[in-house]
């Protein structure tokens, strides 16, 4: 066997992991890796990052600074004779409440956003090694009708992260 294979067989990811007794998918532990990586990380703002499947929360639970990790979606595609390339999109959502919309208000939480995007790329998630980032989209920048309507920042990063499978 070629020194290549050898490497792709050990980014092979087991179909479903075992997360305390239970199964769960690829993507929700990925989703997990990521919320528990933020966590682990010294940001210049504090917050608490969870995973959630909606990020519904009561308007006066964005006081603080809220981050929440959702899986935003997967593709499947042929990566070469017998292997599949799964790509996993997730989404973190930084929301909070502003006290006015002035740029002295947005930018720190921007910052944050940007701080979040930086220490993601090409950062190897301990709980999901097998997960490769691939890239961060970050657009639009702010949720301009959440900032009309609500007085609340909120703004989405998109993270893809890509892992290899046997079909």
């Amino acid at each position: 066997m070629n020194e290549r294979a050898n490497e792709i067989d050990l980014m092979i990811p087991p179909r479903r992991a075992r997360a305390g007794g239970v199964f769960t998918a690829l993507s929700a532990r990925i989703a997990q890796a990521v919320a528990d990586d933020l966590g682990a990380h010294a940001f210049p703002r504090a917050f608490t990052a969870v995973r959630a499947y909606l990020p519904h929360h009561e308007l006066g639970e964005f006081d603080t600074c809220r981050v929440t990790v959702l899986v935003a979606g997967r593709t499947l595609e042929p990566a070469a004779r017998g292997w599949l390339q799964l790509d996993h999109r997730i989404d973190v959502a930084v929301q909070e409440r502003l006290a006015s919309d002035e740029s002295a208000a947005i930018d720190p939480l921007l910052e944050l956003v940007e701080a979040i995007a930086d220490h993601l790329a090409n950062h190897l998630l301990v709980a999901a090694p097998e997960a490769r980032w691939v890239k961060s989209e970050h657009a639009p920048l702010i949720a301009a009708e959440h900032l009309n309507e609500f007085r609340q920042f909120t703004s989405v990063l998109t993270l893809t992260y890509r892992t290899w499978e046997a079909s």
